[in-house]
């Protein structure tokens, strides 16, 4: 498994994290405990897991993130694209829409996200065609 891949435990532990950031350790561990069923063990194990992978920061007991929400997302999310259709967005798309339709305003915003993530230089070959 690539180093920065999160596994679901990874994950579950990182919402909590992203939501009470910055957290004392102790109070992480009582909203493991809450919340996912964990032992203090387990909390300062999975801490250290991810300390280790670059994804947080325990400095003196209060535990903040290295990573964003949104940094995280769109790194599984290509690797998901990657490895299950072998880097084609398009070939995600059919997939994902899998028959189902979507609104006009869905897709007045995806296609809004296109714009604003093609190359400049596909703009450039655009405009000269």
């Amino acid at each position: 498994m690539d180093e920065k891949t999160l596994t679901d435990g990874e994950s579950r532990f990182m919402e909590i994290i992203w939501e009470e950031e910055p957290v004392p350790s102790g109070r992480l561990v009582t909203l493991c405990l809450e919340r996912l069923g964990w032992k203090k063990s387990t909390t300062y194990t999975m801490l250290k897991r991810l300390g280790d992978k670059g994804c947080v920061r325990n400095d003196g007991g209060l535990v903040t993130t290295l990573r964003s929400r949104a940094q995280v997302r769109a790194e599984e999310s290509a690797r998901v694209v990657e490895r299950s259709f072998s880097g084609s967005l398009p070939g995600f798309l059919v997939a994902f829409l899998g028959g189902r339709t979507i609104s006009e305003k869905e897709a007045a915003e995806i296609k809004a996200l296109i714009d604003a993530h093609t190359y400049e230089e596909d703009k450039r070959l655009k405009i000269k065609d």
